[in-house]
């Protein structure tokens, strides 16, 4: 049974206290590599490697940190194989899924910052002939970065790169659900000759290890993706340390067809923004609102589409849609198809778990489920399911169109179809979120800010943003004469 190690201060360790968690594959439901059961002394540990390593990280040029996350961003990008079928068998996502868009993602996301850091300039301001201002930049120290299991190396990476690039040294912690490409990842930074202390992973449960990761005095800002119960635990105990922070959390995303939208390309388009990763991203779109004068033309193709979605191993090309990451999560999931029944919800494609032959029969899937009838405000379109299940609903006009997608506490990002510019930038002026895609879904460009609005978040990622959020600015004042 191969043992997944922490990385702290450049070495692959054990935990201290020696003991290990089974990671399980989805695909099969059975544990297939132990993940350490880090406690709060590993996380200490690694917290003072980084404090060791940041005045040496710190001073090295922009150039000299530039050189060491291009080399990591090509050794990403030449184990991309590996590092997919690690991806798909350590979280149940089709392998085609990870190795051309999330691992290809997880090496843009460290040659991104390895540049942009190079362009990252200081603003300066004349008070006539007097006086001059310019701001400083400088890094934060040591910082924790806490990454979801949904997307693993693509929101680890999307979180180490701006730290690492601003000059500070991170103590990360991937999700227990998903350890491995974490684990392998710490591999290709030593291959690429980071220096120790400046990047260290601590495996294990959040419960254990994440009370020191965010309170402890010596860490000075936390970026956490996730939950948003897990995000406000997260603000409680570490907002009155007056630390930095930034959350990223859940969604219940409209996605909005108007009559006049590109019909062909609508429905297309909504059946990926609905079941990708099994609807196991917080950006999939799992709120449907049709005009109602193409609903029932909509229905009927949307649910032709999703019939021809592929439940199956996630190994297979042919597979659309792999397995359900957790046994805990897959039970979640099922929970909301049954209270959607309960809710006067009519099922009308999937809604039951899907049982797969040979050594694949005891794991998690569940049939791509399509669920009409329901209230807009009742509890399946308010809470956020995480899973290949979306609602279906028909609108009237603009303004109920808004109000029953504005109804929910989360407001991460929103799909408006239509062919009518006008009407495209009037409803997504107001939309509450922090995205707006019109007339496709998560085509990103990583110099934009991301992030949400309500219970889906505070602060952005992204580009200058999360720069300056890894940096302290200072102002310095020349009097000149």
């Amino acid at each position: 049974m191969q043992k997944i190690l922490n990385y702290i201060n450049g070495q692959l360790v054990e935990p201290v206290a020696g003991n290990y968690i089974d990671n399980y594959n989805p695909a099969t439901g059975k544990v297939y590599s132990l993940c350490p059961d880090s406690d709060e002394q590993d996380a200490i540990l690694a917290i003072a490697a980084a404090k060791a390593a940041f005045p040496i990280w710190s001073q090295y040029t922009t150039n000299q940190r530039s050189a060491i996350l291009l080399k990591i961003a090509a050794l990403i990008d030449l184990n991309n194989d590996a590092l997919a079928q690690a991806e798909s068998i350590d979280q149940g996502k089709p392998f085609w899924l990870a190795q051309k868009g999330e691992i290809p993602r997880a090496q843009s996301n460290m040659h991104f910052f390895a540049t942009a850091i190079e362009h990252f300039a200081s603003e300066s301001h004349a008070m006539g002939d007097h006086a001059i201002n310019y701001t400083l930049k400088t890094p934060l120290g040591v910082v924790t970065c806490i990454s979801p299991w949904n997307l693993p190396l693509y929101l680890f990476t999307w979180k180490i790169a701006p730290a690492l690039a601003a000059g500070n040294c991170v103590v990360a912690k991937p999700s227990e659900i998903t350890p491995m490409t974490a684990y392998l990842f710490a591999k290709i930074c030593m291959e690429a000759g980071l220096p120790p202390g400046v990047l260290n992973i601590v495996q294990g449960l959040g419960t254990k290890v994440g009370p020191a990761l965010t309170t402890h005095p010596d860490v000075k800002a936390v970026s956490f993706t996730g939950g948003t119960k897990t995000g406000e635990q997260i603000a409680k105990v570490a907002a009155p340390l007056f630390k930095k922070l930034s959350l990223e959390l859940g969604g219940k995303n409209p996605n909005i067809i108007f009559a006049d939208c590109d019909f062909k390309k609508a429905v297309a388009e909504s059946v990926r923004s609905s079941f990708t990763n099994q609807g196991e991203i917080c950006l999939c779109g799992s709120r449907i609102f049709v005009e109602r004068s193409i609903y029932d033309q909509f229905k009927t193709e949307f649910l032709a589409q999703v019939a021809n979605l592929i439940v199956g191993d996630p190994l297979h090309a042919a597979t659309k849609v792999g397995a359900i990451a957790s046994k805990i999560h897959f039970e979640k999931v099922m929970s909301y198809i049954a209270l959607a029944k309960e809710e006067g919800g009519q099922i009308i494609a999937g809604g039951h778990a899907v049982t797969l032959p040979g050594e694949l029969s005891e794991g998690y899937y569940i049939a791509p489920t399509v669920i009409e009838g329901l209230a807009y405000n009742c509890r399946t379109n308010l809470e956020e399911i995480f899973g290949p299940v979306v609602t279906i609903m028909p609108f009237d006009s603009e303004e109920e169109v808004l109000q029953m997608a504005n109804a929910t506490q989360y407001g991460l990002a929103a799909t408006i179809w239509t062919e009518n510019v006008t009407k495209a930038h009037r409803v997504a002026a107001q939309i509450q979120a922090g995205i707006v895609w019109i007339n496709c879904w998560l085509l990103r460009d990583l110099r934009t800010p991301f992030g949400g609005v309500k219970q889906s978040g505070v602060g952005r990622e992204g580009g200058w943003e999360a720069l300056r959020f890894f940096t302290e600015q200072k102002n310095v004042c020349i009097k000149l004469n």
